[in-house]
């Protein structure tokens, strides 16, 4: 090879390998496998596969952290296998008794799992015993939001457990119902301050009955209210690389969720 020819070979090398590193920042887009709640675990797998999704948030019928540890392994070497994990369970069911509780975080452990996603009650001695859990076993802790009128359906509420407590206690924002609850995603992903640790990528719209009522509909996310132009650059000016995982509530959608997943996978990329 002439010397001008392996420059420019080197070169070419040099200036390809950052920009594959650059493609792999930023959020990672993921499957909240509730999803797929029609599916048994072996279809939801195969699912992920046809989408190129690696990184699955598991419920309960896909996977169990209170059944057998044997059984959850088995499924955790399948996905393995494939390139596949289930980063994250939820929204995981949490106990006032606090050695219910650590067997998630046994589960989470034994499954590679960094973040559990919960929505408990408020109460301080629960919160107590999982902060301690949190700690005991260095897992994040993720609390979810549900609709305005739920435990934890506004920042507000959210921010009332996160203020006291440890940092790895933090936030799973569920973009489609905190549009639906009338806030900003990408105010409040920013007021949150480091503290979300996942996102469910899910869009809602707000309409007007003819009698005037709000109803708020599940919709394919880039149609609804959600601000995601906002969020997508709160995202990249924070530089955050966790996982937006796919998510409706959509009983349409999710009879079959092939369009709803793909569309959710294009409006990232064309807007990341």
């Amino acid at each position: 090879m002439k010397p001008w020819v392996f420059l420019l070979t080197f070169t070419a090398a040099l200036l390809y390998v950052p920009a594959a590193i650059a493609a792999d920042n930023g959020p990672k887009i993921g499957l909240q496998t509730w999803t797929c709640r029609g599916m048994k675990f072996d279809e939801v797998v195969a699912f992920a596969e046809k989408h190129g999704i690696k990184h699955l948030q598991a419920i309960g019928s896909h996977i169990s952290p209170t059944g057998s540890l044997e059984e959850a392994k088995q499924k955790k070497a399948i996905l393995d296998a494939k390139g596949i994990h289930f980063y994250t369970f939820g929204v995981a069911g949490t106990s006032a008794d606090k050695e219910q509780n650590r067997k998630l975080f046994v589960f989470a452990k034994a499954m590679g799992i960094k973040v559990i996603i919960v929505e408990p009650k408020n109460d301080k001695a629960l919160w107590d015993g999982l902060e301690e859990l949190v700690k005991e076993y260095d897992i994040k802790l993720a609390i979810h939001n549900h609709g305005k009128e739920s435990v934890y359906g506004t920042p507000e509420k959210v921010w009332s457990v996160l203020k006291n407590r440890d940092k790895r206690i933090g936030v799973c924002m569920d973009v489609g119902h905190i549009t639906g609850a009338g806030f900003d995603a990408a105010k409040a992903f920013r007021e949150y301050e480091g503290r979300v640790y996942d996102i469910h990528l899910k869009d809602k719209k707000i309409e007007k009955t003819a009698d005037g009522k709000s109803v708020i509909l599940d919709v394919m996310v880039g149609t609804g209210d959600a601000n995601y132009k906002g969020l997508l650059a709160e995202l990249k000016k924070a530089k955050w690389d966790g996982v937006m995982a796919i998510e409706t509530d959509n009983g349409t959608f999710a009879k079959d969720p092939t369009g709803f997943v793909a569309g959710a996978i294009e409006f990232v990329k064309k807007n990341k």
